[in-house]
């Protein structure tokens, strides 16, 4: 199993590393600049609410059949028909629900127009995430890499038409929501194609069997509830900004105005988002492989440890340098605005450092919940996960409603970053009980050792007499040749696997 999960991440992560930096830095980062951060933060707030009720989509049938499929590979042909109904079903409850949620907290008629498009995409990322699990239930890896970025490539195309091709029209958020729908469209259309070739149908026949929905609702109905927690945590943020503080329109302090905060929090977290697919790729491997190794009783410390070695290695790295280097990386991906004061943009760059640097704190402990709690999904501790979740949403919302009304987007990263801490370590504790690992004294001490010579190198390298991006490479190159020397990261090891498994 480990030498599958390495020469699985190795593709996957370049295949990613090959489209994913693009589309964040070329391709939203510019929507970002060109649309204003008023307009961008009216898209990320109604995008962020429309994830809140994702869960309805889905309701946990994606991380239940990824491990279904993995442990029972012969029911893919049987369930593939009878889920493609239900979650068909769930699409029109989730999109009738949040309208009437978006209607009782006051969305206006041009809000409501777009989180329906919206809503659209989440329904097709949903299918497209269901179809996928499918083949990674199979272990058919390589081929779901690629899928993995053929919505961002075909995007990237078509958002690179419109941004660049000298067309005869304005940009404008909206085109930024269609170019989503089509090419969720297309993904979602060539990911079934495959699925039905593997499950050696022919064409799909529709089929609805109540009982057996109800049996699929009634077994996934846990990790809904883990997905809707969690999700509530994650994302809230940026609704309750634009619900709480005043509108641009109105608001005598226009820096500090619902969409403005919104879209200054965005900028940041568009960033945690890039960074958080590399380590959400980790969990979608590690989950069926988990998945299958406790089915058959097979020992998976030795996988928890690599796993987490590698995630952990590269959240410090990408966590420290983005705090040290915060400000100058905010002011490359976002220049100044033609329609804004040298003010407002002074005060834009200030506060998006912060919350930048803050958000980026986060991916720590998320890459550490990729590891112990896909490996808690895996084992079926949903009990356990959904009271750890509960509670971070709980502690979030309280943070966030006391936080945002003084510190606006920087109180949110605050809470974030909290909730964020404190879940992972909830996490830790749980595996640790359950699994009983060896406590590896010697490792832990390393993991501190390498952490305060990140720091050390992260203040030396501001010193330096270079230019910012050479100080922040030496930082990233320094900090990696210590993880190599300490020996958190062993590439003898790992080729070893690879080569003898």
């Amino acid at each position: 199993m480990l030498k599958k999960f390495l020469k699985n991440i190795a593709l996957v992560l370049f295949l990613n590393l090959l489209i994913k930096p693009f589309w964040i830095l070329g391709i939203d980062r510019t929507v970002q600049n060109v649309v204003g951060v008023a307009d961008y933060g009216f898209y990320y707030s109604i995008f962020s609410f429309s994830f809140l009720l994702n869960i309805l989509l889905d309701f946990g049938i994606t991380n239940f059949n990824n491990k279904n499929i993995a442990q029972n590979n012969h029911l893919l042909r049987k369930h593939l028909s009878s889920i493609i109904v239900l979650k068909l079903i769930l699409g029109f409850i989730y999109l009738a629900i949040s309208l009437i949620c978006a209607f009782v907290i006051g969305y206006d008629s041009t809000q409501v127009l777009l989180l329906i498009i919206l809503a659209l995409n989440q329904f097709l990322i949903s299918f497209v995430l269901y179809l996928r699990s499918n083949l990674s239930g199979l272990h058919l890896f390589k081929v779901d890499s690629f899928i993995s970025v053929l919505d961002r490539s075909i995007m990237i195309i078509i958002c690179a038409v419109l941004l660049w091709g000298n067309l005869p029209i304005q940009f404008s958020i909206r085109w930024y929501v269609f170019a989503q729908t089509i090419a969720y469209f297309l993904t979602a259309v060539i990911t079934l194609i495959i699925v039905f070739k593997k499950a050696k149908s022919k064409f799909l026949k529709l089929n609805w069997n109540l009982p057996f929905s109800l049996m699929i609702i009634k077994k996934s109905f846990p990790f809904a509830v883990l997905v809707l927690l969690m999700t509530f945590y994650n994302r809230i943020d940026t609704v309750m900004m634009e619900r709480m503080l005043p509108d641009a329109s109105v608001s005598e302090d226009y820096m500090h105005s619902g969409e403005v905060q919104s879209g200054i929090y965005a900028s940041a977290y568009r960033l945690l988002d890039a960074t958080n697919m590399i380590a959400y790729l980790f969990s979608v491997l590690l989950l069926p492989l988990f998945a299958k190794m406790l089915k058959f009783k097979e020992s998976v410390e030795s996988l928890v440890k690599l796993s987490f070695s590698l995630l952990f290695t590269g959240a410090v790295i990408v966590s420290f340098t983005s705090y040290f280097y915060s400000e100058d990386i905010m002011r490359l991906l976002y220049p100044y605005n033609l329609s804004e004061t040298m003010e407002h943009y002074t005060i834009r760059i200030a506060e998006s450092s912060t919350v930048f640097g803050l958000l980026m704190g986060c991916f720590i402990p998320i890459s550490t919940t990729y590891v112990f709690g896909t490996l808690l999904t895996a084992n079926g501790n949903l009990k356990e996960l959904n009271i750890m979740a509960a509670s971070g949403m709980t502690i979030n919302i309280l943070l966030n409603l006391f936080l945002i009304p003084y510190f606006y987007s920087t109180g949110s990263a605050l809470a974030s970053f909290s909730t964020q801490v404190l879940t992972s370590l909830v996490q830790v504790i749980i595996v640790q009980k359950i699994f009983k690992f060896k406590v590896n004294y010697q490792f832990l001490t390393t993991i501190l050792i390498f952490i305060v010579c990140v720091l050390i190198i992260g203040y030396l390298s501001k010193g330096l007499d270079y230019s910012w991006i050479v100080n922040m490479g030496i930082m990233i190159v320094g900090s990696s040749i210590i993880s190599i020397l300490l020996r958190i990261i062993s590439f003898k090891d790992m080729f070893n696997i690879i080569k003898f498994g």
